[in-house]
């Protein structure tokens, strides 16, 4: 065993009962001022390019001659060449397709660019002018010019990770272009009185900026299935998969291998991950048979950027474990892309059948650049796929019930009879599930079985009346 130092850092290294590489950190960096930024070369200490087990410091013993190597204290297990060029292939065909581009990524996507697609973000400066204007204060307290406060305020303004747009359709009409449109706003609004410049100042807020707040577009989508949310209140196949069933199946081998891995590296973890994942109906997994529901597949091209700022993943089922690996074509390459732990600052070199069990929950993460080969921009082709199991699944009931849920919900939309109907109405109420006219739904179409067992409630309350109506 040896001590490693750098930096003022230290690990313990020796040789796990594999041959692979164990490392466990002494320490743990707080890197929250990290997230939602780009990691680089300076953030990270060690670089991982062989067969690694890394844990973290156990409570206090951390320099204990045997660390404590338990499950609980693992933030990754990295694995060379796990999977075939035959699975690769599979799953880079069944996958592929399922990347698209996305503004919601969040923290992830990382800081604001320039111009979100062909419009500018608008900026806090530009948020604090109107603000200004809008409170009928063209001065501060003192009498001074409040835009010079502003200009200097956002001098040094930090990355932004979210925010509106300007919408180009409507500033171009009023101001003959969107190049550079802001300073002739602000000398509209000079130029009016108080009341005017706080009207108008409202009406540009309403009328020239987005009403949806955007993340930085990257090219990520999601395979698999979805449980509920409030809007879509059925458990289902994501729109790729629903879509692409045939082709999505083609990262089934993929898959299993995974699954099989990671049994072996994490038979804790995995055995929590299975107990929940046999609970749920088997047409929620990936291929039926694994502990996976959910694919995060994320590409990077000469057109495509999908470099992932630092984050902590939400989502997956805690008492689970998440994993990355990635892939190409077989034809195209990169150079960077490392994984990134600045907490015990170290990264991972994952490279197109390799296997990185990492505690994405726990531990911050994010890319290095992804940059193209020395072959050319052309032959830049990177995908990273992210298989999880999602906690929020367990709500769920059975295939067939949270079809029938769908097909009510889609029933209730199309049926302008409807009491709630109104145009763009999606079928969802409050208390819609808790109501006599799903009860009566779910009776018809999938029978008083299918009723007793997700709402005993309403076949208790229905019993205890026919008794009442029987004695009287």
């Amino acid at each position: 065993m040896e001590l490693i130092e750098i930096n003022g850092r230290s690990w313990k290294k020796y040789k796990g009962d594999e041959g692979q590489d164990v490392y466990v950190a002494q320490f743990v960096e707080p890197q929250e001022k990290i997230l939602g930024q780009f990691a680089n070369e300076e953030s990270y200490d060690i670089l991982v390019d062989e067969d690694t087990d890394f844990y973290l410091p156990s409570g206090n013993a951390m320099f204990n001659d045997t660390p404590v190597e338990d499950e609980s204290n693992v933030a990754f297990k990295f694995r060379k060449n796990v999977f075939t060029q035959e699975e690769q292939d599979g799953a880079f065909e069944g996958l592929f397709d399922a990347a698209i581009e996305s503004n919601n990524r969040g923290m992830a996507a990382g800081p604001r660019e320039e111009t979100q697609g062909n419009r500018d973000w608008v900026t806090g400066f530009q948020q604090d002018v109107l603000a200004w204007y809008e409170q009928n204060q063209p001065l501060d307290l003192e009498g001074g010019d409040m835009l010079e406060n502003f200009a200097k305020k956002h001098e040094k303004a930090e990355d932004e990770i979210r925010g509106g747009v300007w919408l180009r359709t409507k500033v171009e009409p009023e101001f003959g272009t969107y190049k550079e449109f802001f300073p002739k706003m602000m000398d509209k609004l000079a130029s009016m009185s108080i009341e005017e410049a706080s009207a108008y100042a409202k009406n540009v807020r309403k009328e020239m900026i987005s009403s949806t707040n955007y993340a930085t577009a990257i090219w990520s989508g999601i395979a698999g299935f979805y449980g509920r949310y409030p809007r879509i209140p059925y458990g289902r196949a994501t729109a790729y998969t629903d879509h692409h069933r045939e082709k999505f199946e083609k990262c089934y081998p993929f898959a299993r291998r995974l699954d099989k891995v990671f049994r072996e590296l994490l038979p804790t973890r995995y055995g929590n991950q299975k107990e929940y994942a046999d609970q749920l109906d088997n047409k929620f997994l990936i291929g039926e048979d694994t502990t996976f529901t959910t694919i995060t597949v994320n590409t990077t091209t000469s057109d495509r950027n999908a470099r992932m700022a630092c984050h902590r993943d939400a989502g997956s089922l805690n008492e689970g474990f998440s994993n990355l690996t990635v892939i190409s074509d077989g034809k195209k390459d990169w150079k960077g892309g490392y994984l990134v732990t600045p907490e015990v600052r170290a990264a991972i070199n994952v490279r197109p059948g390799d296997l990185l069990l990492v505690d994405n929950m726990r531990i911050i993460h994010g890319n290095t650049p992804i940059e193209a080969p020395d072959s050319g921009a052309e032959d830049l082709l990177r995908m990273s796929l992210v298989f999880y199991f999602r906690e929020d699944m367990m709500k769920l009931g059975s295939w067939d019930y949270e079809h029938l849920r769908r097909a009510y919900v889609d029933d209730r939309r199309k049926n302008e009879d409807h009491k709630l109907w109104r145009p763009y109405w999606n079928g969802v109420s409050p208390s819609m599930w808790d109501e006599e006219e799903w009860y009566e739904y779910l009776t018809q179409h999938g029978g008083e079985d299918m009723l007793r067992l997700y709402h005993p409630k309403a076949i208790a309350a229905k019993e205890e009346i026919s008794l009442e109506d029987f004695f009287a």
